[in-house]
């Protein structure tokens, strides 16, 4: 069935059936309302060409392009430049014209003494906008887009201006952008939900969804060119990630010629060397790159009180712990594109991401029993968190016109985990009186096919579809060993053992619809359907009875412009299924007072998002605020219960328990004091509540319920002075974050950096230091219900200082930039909020998980 499904819907898509819908006259809604009314002559000439940033060889984005009768000096037509900075006017009788093409931040650039004969395509070709430096002071909007720029579905973290970062990874950019957390951890939330899916260059990758902390410490800032925070994705976006989609673009290279990046970075706590390096010649670009980056020098403290009551027992339980961990963490790629024609290109790559995770705890636990202490015991725990990742992809782009398109779209990916620990028991002696080991391994595969259309409908309006088929296999083999009095591991037969094998195939199919009034209202709709089949079993108990599944997402985004204010409306739904992390049932005891086991038989959960936007210029500031409600249903969530087994102990496992409801605002606000001096400030708020039932393993029905108030923001202030010199800095405050069974208490960070310049740009030094003024943080924890108390806190040195070097060589000439293939885009697969630093001691619950 599942097969006769993916065939109907890429057969239907494969067919050559786009001629059948209309393509209209031109591509984008006219940027000067009025001035090309209907009664306007009609012909069957056409001009088109392509605008960009005389310094930057970028595309204009909104540029505005009017077409002016030199004998009446009047204007007849206009329109604004795509995404690319390319335009096209059609329908022009012939005579005589001037083009005059303007945008704020760049001087006015004329174009005369055209003449168009009957039935003439003219391609003016590159058109060079020079930046207009004497209005900076006085135009904010050139000043705000440098750093933010606002979409109808998305806001945009232009990461390239960014000093601090220098020789960090993506998680020291992401904790800059409007909108999201990131943890000390390297967790990400959106709006404060972790439910997101996070790709790079639009596409996924099996290590992102092994763990989103561990594949942004494989991405070094210094390559991250934009973030784009989609909070009200299309239809043409899978349905995954109730919380929203982060895509992370990276540099890429338009030029001709050879180039070569160098960046270093040294400090305290890690070191990391990146090359990046390029060949472009006429038609082919071959690129090919590397970054290392080594973590080490960091100590982690941890202290647990927790009281349990099984069977009318209360126990009590004291523990601490010391611990440290030291990385590796790399990615290595190589691509090629290549124009089969004027409007036809391929595009290819490979990519290979490594992470060696290395963490070492010893504990010490304390036992009470009605009051009375029972049992002290010691465990030194050393866990291998291992992992490599290869992704490889082939792309297929044939742009018919502008916004007239065709692409298909394939990727293999593909991420071994090894998640392992060891664990030496200490007698009341601290003597070795046992050993034990938790061995997991995990394959994590998938393969993408896709096909997307869309073509324009008269000069305002844009059809889009397009389907999808995604096969995935899991596999997780786990088992439980002690040492025998050899001290050979031998299988523990008191727990559990076994695999876990979980194929998940998605067969999906969208339309869009895209329509722009004369008043400049816009309104974009659209319907996705995914159909889901789900085999899972395990080794010991067979076949696990999660049914196939189907859902139906619309989404509905609409944005007006009214004297310099843009308002937002959107609403979607969403489905967040359910990742290994959640699924596996590794019995994951590294510290046997905390033991994690997933649950294989979840179900997605569904989520209603409704948010409402409003941002404006006000001279020299750029002010945003969006409001917004999520109601999630069937909500998977984490859940903590006594162990009826282990004295003292309490088990985490993942449960579909009911309803979550958050209602809050996202606010920003932006000022360019000066053309080189701006800063600025972020507030999240939200209020939430969670509430469902859980089944204990004992039988007994607990009705959980919590309420709170969640509040992070941060300010940031970046200036350039003469000479090249160049200083930024930045704060965050993250407050206190309500959960299901308690809550978690918040944490601070902050950055401060300067950067010099020299050799023409061409190279640069740079100092950075993070959280300089004190020695750690902690993070403190409570959770509660009706049969356990915990109270934990972990405490984490991180201040730190890096040096780092940056050059560029070879020679290079400017080239216009072209639209390259697109890529697959699996916006998928909940993760289960992990970093890479298990406090705990042990390792994550599983490894990757079908996405």
């Amino acid at each position: 069935m599942k097969t006769f499904l993916l065939a109907i819907i890429f057969t239907a898509l494969f067919s050559p059936v786009f001629a059948q819908f209309p393509a209209g006259g031109g591509a984008q809604p006219k940027a000067l309302p009025g001035t090309a009314g209907d009664q306007t002559p009609k012909g069957n000439s056409k001009i088109s060409g392509a605008i960009v940033d005389s310094a930057a060889a970028k595309g204009v984005e909104f540029a505005s392009i009017a077409l002016y009768n030199i004998k009446t000096g009047k204007a007849i037509d206009g329109t604004v430049a795509d995404e690319k900075g390319k335009f096209l006017l059609t329908k022009i009788v012939a005579g005589d014209f001037k083009i005059l093409i303007s945008f704020i931040g760049y001087q006015n650039k004329t174009i005369d003494n055209i003449t168009l004969a009957k039935g003439q395509e003219l391609d003016l070709g590159i058109i060079k906008l020079t930046a207009n430096v004497k209005q900076l002071d006085e135009v904010t909007v050139t000043g705000q887009a440098a750093l933010i720029e606002e979409k109808v579905d998305r806001l945009v973290y232009n990461a390239e201006k960014d000093i601090a970062a220098k020789g960090g990874d993506a998680t020291d950019v992401l904790r800059k952008v409007p909108l999201l957390t990131v943890d000390l951890d390297g967790n990400v939330s959106l709006r404060g939900s972790q439910n997101i899916k996070v790709l790079i260059n639009n596409k996924p990758s099996t290590i992102v969804a092994s763990s989103v902390a561990d594949a942004l410490k494989q991405i070094p800032a210094d390559q991250i060119k934009t973030v784009e925070v989609i909070t009200s994705p299309s239809a043409k976006y899978d349905a995954e990630g109730s919380g929203g989609i982060i895509n992370i673009i990276t540099k890429k290279n338009s030029l001709q010629g050879l180039n070569l990046n160098v960046y270093a970075g040294v400090g305290n706590r890690g070191s990391m060397l990146s090359l990046n390096g390029g060949y472009r010649k006429g038609k082919a670009g071959f690129t090919i790159g590397g970054f290392g980056r080594g973590n080490y020098n960091t100590m982690t403290k941890t202290t647990l009180d927790q009281s349990s009551t099984v069977d009318g027992v209360k126990t009590l339980t004291n523990q601490t712990g010391d611990g440290s961990s030291k990385g590796l963490f790399g990615q290595y790629n190589v691509g090629f594109d290549y124009d089969l024609a004027k409007n036809q290109s391929l595009t290819a790559g490979v990519r290979y991401g490594l992470r060696n995770f290395l963490s070492q705890q010893d504990l010490i636990t304390k036992l009470y029993k009605q009051g009375e202490l029972t049992e002290t015991s010691g465990r030194n725990v050393d866990a291998k968190n291992l992992s490599g990742t290869v992704d490889a992809n082939i792309d297929y782009l044939h742009t018919f016109k502008p916004q007239q398109e065709w692409s298909v779209s394939t990727l293999y990916s593909r991420n071994d985990l090894t998640n392992n620990f060891d664990a030496d028991l200490l007698n009341a002696n601290k003597a070795v009186s046992s050993r034990e080991r938790n061995e997991n391994k995990n394959i994590n595969q998938e393969f993408t096919l896709q096909t997307d259309y869309q073509t324009p409908i008269k000069k305002n309006q844009l059809l889009e579809f397009g389907g999808k088929g995604i096969f995935r296999e899991v596999n997780s083999d786990y088992k439980y060993l002690i040492a025998d009095k050899n001290g050979d591991f031998v299988k523990e037969v008191s727990q559990p053992s076994g695999e876990l094998t979980y194929h998940q195939n998605i067969a999906a199919a969208y339309s869009s619809y895209t329509y722009t009034t004369k008043k400049r209202y816009t309104l974009k709709g659209g319907l996705r359907y995914e159909h889901t089949f789900i085999d899972a079993s395990t080794r010991e108990g067979g076949r696990i009875g999660v049914g196939n599944y189907g859902v139906l997402v619309p989404s509905v985004n609409a944005s007006k412009t009214i004297k310099g204010t843009t308002l937002k409306l959107g609403y979607n739904r969403r489905i967040q299924r359910p990742g290994l992390a959640q699924l596996n049932p590794n019995f994951n005891a590294a510290n046997p007072q905390n033991i994690t086991i997933g649950n294989p038989e979840l179900r997605p959960e569904l989520t209603n998002n409704f948010e409402l936007g409003v941002s404006k210029n006000i001279k020299k500031v750029f002010v945003n605020a969006t409001f917004f409600g999520r109601v999630t249903n069937n909500a998977i969530s984490q859940v903590r219960q006594p162990s009826d087994t282990l004295p003292g102990a309490v088990v985490t496992t993942f449960q579909n328990i009911g309803r979550q409801h958050a209602y809050g605002t996202n606010l920003f606000a932006n000022v360019a004091a000066t053309s080189k001096i701006n800063f600025g400030l972020f507030l999240n708020a939200f209020y939430t509540t969670l509430s469902g039932q859980s089944l204990s393993s004992g039988g007994v029905t607990e009705k959980l319920t919590n309420t709170g108030v969640n509040v992070s923001g941060g300010v940031f202030s970046q200036a350039q002075f003469k000479n090249g010199w160049g200083a930024q800095a930045f704060g965050f405050m993250q407050g206190t974050q309500i959960q299901l069974q308690g809550k978690q208490g918040g944490f601070g960070f902050y950055t401060v950096g300067v950067k010099k310049e020299f050799r023409n740009k061409k190279g640069s030094l740079g100092l950075a230091a993070e959280n300089f003024l004190s020695k750690r943080y902690r993070m403190h924890t409570e959770l509660n219900s009706e049969q356990f108390n915990q109270i934990s806190n972990v405490y984490l040195y991180n201040r730190g200082v890096r040096l780092t070097f940056q050059y560029k060589i070879g020679k290079m000439t400017m080239d216009a930039p072209k639209r390259k293939a697109k890529s697959v885009n699996n916006d998928d697969v909940k993760g289960d909020g992990s970093g890479g630093q298990q406090q705990s001691g042990g390792n994550a619950p599983g490894g990757g998980q079908p996405k």
